[in-house]
């Protein structure tokens, strides 16, 4: 029996192997093992892109670091060179020419971006540019931390509001030292944040991503997230490190994104790039998709030998779905898009040639771009619904993309009647099954660009061309000329006593003087003709002319001279300028721009020197007087450092001192000390000749403190010798008076020579005070209370209103010369001389009379109470030691020991 056991079970055997072997047994399970291992590999592909696409995602961020970083370090570079030209034209010019100096050097930055400005060591902003209310900044950070810090780096503040600017800014400053290494105030220069973060593209950083300006004390100067711009942000810098990008929730969003950070070399920020984790694994996930795809394809294929009609079934349902699901995703991203959207496909006629195209689908946005709804444009012929597409190549454009298969790009005006014709940007795009037409509203960037196009080449006070303009004008026609053999005329214009409006009205009524000019000489302007604004008060007008026949400008010329001349109101005041024109042709006075600008310069200055108000036709001998100017500008610098000690050789500067009487007693109670200059080859020079151009160049300044330095030792000298005190009168000039440290240095010249402050008188001009009434007043009465005596020079010439005057702390007002020279015949001269004695007195001033020469004005003078005079009736302007003379003669004759010196 036993050995029938192993058969009996064999037998059991066979049909539960045979049943094993069944297709529907034996092929579900050989299936289910193959499933597996599908499922095994795709989930091994699928971890290993996940790693790739976090590597990629790092990658990425680190390479926007990289870009972002770079581009912030040229932008802080830029503001950061901008404040050290900035620092050196503030050490130059000041800090009120600091931002013209620059200005008309086209150093300064663009106002659409950046405003400039300065602030002095007390905190208040003294320039800006463009012109921003003026506010005090002491308590701010970026001011305090310079004036308590001797720091030489620039410093960023935190985004903030103030006073001037209620926009969010940045500033960007430097500390400025004055000559002796002390604080004395700020560079400051303020940008919008969105300026830093205006690289954020959703292109590359999607719509969650993030960028951002962060200070290493972890607050963000800029950050933009998505559009959504913000600043103030907390952000851990501490612990970041370069090159490592690390993915946290750290954004108030609580969005997570790998963020790589990156200190700027030089500056106390970090740039911080961030992205999105969902945006950049976007693709790892399509992938994953694709992976789970294909492999429920294949469990499906392995499904379809079980149930093949299911599989067939389910297969083409998930197909639908998926189709469903493209097309929504379409649809919700084309309305969402800005851009209009058309999808088309062609239409060919019997050659098979493209014929036309017909509209398959559009959104709302293209809807509203055709004044078409969806429904009227589907199915239908564009030819028929949009017959003008034909135009402007629209129709060839698509024909091509659609025969060639490559994208194209165009830009076009649309054909509206109304005044806003649009500008648009046509991308087309072709598909598989036709084309897709993306159109983009691109008039608001067109009218940017020409709104900068023609803010760089036009001026921006009175809309003329400006120097850029005009000399591309100047240089096209030359080209033009030059084959025809015809002429081009140049007309160098400068406005003839424009200084005086503008120091004495203010600049705000300056400007006003030159927009009506220049309007004035815009309607005395030909078709062909060009006029621009040079620069400050000079005009250019280039006008092609038909031979260089010069006297045929001369009926243009003198209408523009005529028209310049008319009175203009200003303020409730009528002023009235004239203009000196210097005129070259071309080719007779020169083959380039550089040439015929440079002549008509010196054509000009010679009709200065004829008078003004006139216009000369240059000639070559008028470069000459170019070039002695030059040579007396290099002797003039040779003298004053002879004069300082910082040159060798015999001294070529020196003071004269022209008496003043006291008219009452005969008394020389004072003298007014006048600068002279010895040329060692041209002999004397005039100060009329010198002194303009020691305003021009800057040296004033140091001449003027040379003066002062001067005058008080010498005033010293006297009073040690024993003579009797007397005050001591120096002339202020407009660039002295606006330094600073002007207070600073009266005192310390009146320290160095011991001359007690009432020994000391400065005079100022009335023009000098109404630059900046406020300013000056408030100067005025820093020098008034050390002690010394204030003065009005030439009283009468300016133009400062009597409601000023009253505020003056002056003492004295002295009558010009021009109003003495002729009051004893002149009715006008004497009305005005008594009216300036008389409104001196009851303001309790003194008043002298300079420029007396006779002794009929010194006894019409005494006759109507004037005070005091000045004049060679007396004395001419003589070396100190005639002066010496002078007190010792008048101190015999108060003792008795000499006759008494006459008024």
């Amino acid at each position: 029996m036993a050995p029938d056991a192993p058969t009996r079970a064999g037998k059991a055997a066979r049909p539960r192997l045979a049943l094993a072997l069944d297709t529907h047994i034996s092929l579900p399970l050989f299936a289910l093992v193959l499933l597996v291992a599908v499922w095994i590999v795709t989930f091994h592909f699928i971890g290993v892109a996940r790693e790739h696409a976090i590597a990629a995602a790092r990658a990425a961020a680190r390479e926007h670091v990289d870009t972002y970083e770079a581009q912030l370090g040229r932008n802080l570079a830029s503001i950061d060179q901008t404040l050290k030209v900035l620092k050196y034209a503030v050490e130059i010019n000041g800090p009120a020419g600091a931002l013209a100096a620059l200005r008309e050097q086209a150093l300064l930055p663009s106002t659409l971006v950046f405003v400039v400005s300065v602030a002095d060591k007390n905190g208040s902003v003294v320039a800006s540019n463009p012109y921003m209310r003026p506010i005090n900044v002491a308590r701010e950070r970026y001011f305090t931390i310079h004036r308590d810090q001797p720091t030489s780096a620039p410093f960023i503040s935190q985004t903030m509001r103030d006073e001037a600017d209620p926009e969010p800014h940045l500033h960007f400053t430097r500390r400025l030292n004055d000559a002796a290494g002390a604080f004395a105030g700020i560079a400051i220069i303020e940008a919008d944040p969105a300026y830093f973060t205006s690289a954020y593209e959703q292109a590359r950083q999607g719509q969650h991503g993030a960028l951002g300006l962060i200070g290493n004390d972890g607050i963000a100067r800029a950050l933009r997230v998505g559009e959504q711009l913000s600043w103030g942000t907390v952000v851990p810098v501490a612990t970041a490190r370069d090159d490592v990008v690390s993915l946290g929730a750290d954004l108030p969003d609580r969005v997570p994104r790998y963020t790589a950070m990156r200190r700027l070399h030089g500056f106390d920020v970090t740039a911080m790039v961030a992205l999105a984790q969902d945006e950049q694994l976007a693709p790892y996930r399509k992938l994953r998709a694709n992976y789970l795809l294909a492999a429920s394809g294949a469990s499906a294929a392995l499904a379809l030998i079980v149930a093949l009609v299911a599989t067939w079934s389910w297969q083409l349902a998930r197909t639908r779905r998926g189709v469903r699901r493209a097309k929504e995703t379409y649809a919700a991203a084309s309305e969402a898009s800005p851009d209009a959207f058309f999808v088309i496909r062609s239409v060919q006629g019997a050659d098979g040639d493209i014929v036309d195209f017909i509209a398959e689908d559009i959104n709302s946005r293209a809807e509203a771009l055709t004044g078409l709804t969806k429904a009227a444009i589907a199915g239908r012929h564009l030819a028929e619904v949009l017959p003008a597409y034909r135009k402007h190549g629209i129709f060839d454009d698509l024909k091509q993309v659609a025969q060639s298969g490559r994208a194209s790009e165009t830009e076009w005006q649309s054909d509206r009647t109304t005044p806003d014709r649009r500008w648009l940007q046509r991308q087309v795009v072709p598909v598989e099954s036709g084309l897709v037409i993306i159109v983009r509203d691109i008039t608001e960037r067109k009218m940017t660009e020409q709104r900068i196009f023609h803010m760089a080449h036009h001026d921006e006070l009175t809309g003329l061309p400006n120097r850029l303009l005009v000399r591309q004008c100047l240089e096209r026609a030359i080209l033009g000329a030059a084959p025809k053999h015809t002429g081009v005329a140049l007309a160098f214009i400068d406005l003839d006593g424009f200084k005086l409006v503008n120091d004495g009205l203010g600049h705000n009524a300056g400007d006003e003087l030159l927009k009506i000019v220049g309007a004035r000489m815009q309607a005395c302007m030909r078709r062909k003709d060009t006029l621009g604004r040079f620069g400050g008060d000079e005009f250019v007008i280039v006008m092609p002319v038909a031979s260089d026949d010069a006297l045929a400008l001369a009926p243009l010329l003198d209408k523009i001279r005529r028209a310049v001349n008319e009175p203009v109101l200003l303020n409730g005041q009528s002023v009235q300028v004239s203009c000196s024109m210097g005129v070259v042709m071309y080719p007779r006075d020169g083959l380039d721009a550089s040439t015929l600008l440079m002549n008509a310069d010196a054509a000009m200055y010679r009709a200065k020197e004829l008078g003004h108000n006139n216009f000369q036709f240059y000639a070559r001998e008028m470069n000459a007087s170019v070039e002695q100017k030059l040579v007396l500008l290099d002797g003039l610098r040779t003298a004053l450092d002879t004069a300082l000690g910082l040159a060798r050789g015999p001294s070529q500067l020196s003071l004269v001192y022209q008496p003043k009487i006291d008219l009452r007693s005969g008394r020389m109670f004072g003298v007014e000390a006048l600068l002279r200059w010895d040329h060692p080859e041209f002999g004397a020079i005039s100060p009329l000749r010198f002194i303009p151009l020691a305003e021009e160049s800057g040296m004033i300044v140091a001449l003027g403190d040379w003066v002062v330095r001067t005058a008080c030792r010498q005033n010293q000298a006297w009073r040690d010798a024993g003579l009797d005190p007397i005050t001591i009168s120096v002339n202020v000039s407009p660039r002295q008076f606006e330094e600073p440290a002007l207070v600073e240095r009266i005192a310390a010249a009146l320290a160095h020579s011991a001359l007690a402050p009432q020994g000391l008188e400065l005079e100022v001009t009335e023009s000098l005070i109404m630059r900046d009434l406020v300013q000056s007043v408030d100067k005025m009465r820093a020098l008034k209370a050390m002690g010394m005596s204030l003065s009005i020079d030439d009283f009468g010439t300016g133009y400062s209103s009597l409601s000023a005057l009253k505020s003056f702390p002056i003492s004295t007002l002295k009558i010009d010369k021009s109003f003495i020279r002729d009051v004893v015949d002149s009715a006008d001269d004497q009305a005005i001389t008594m009216a300036v004695i008389s409104l001196a007195h009851k303001l309790n001033l003194r008043v002298i009379a300079e420029g007396v020469e006779t002794e009929q004005q010194r006894t019409f003078l005494r006759s109507h109470d004037c005070d005091e005079m000045q004049g060679y009736l007396f004395s001419p302007p003589v070396p100190a030691a005639r002066i010496a003379s002078l007190l010792a003669t008048q101190a015999d004759a108060k003792a008795g020991k000499a006759p008494a010196m006459q008024p």
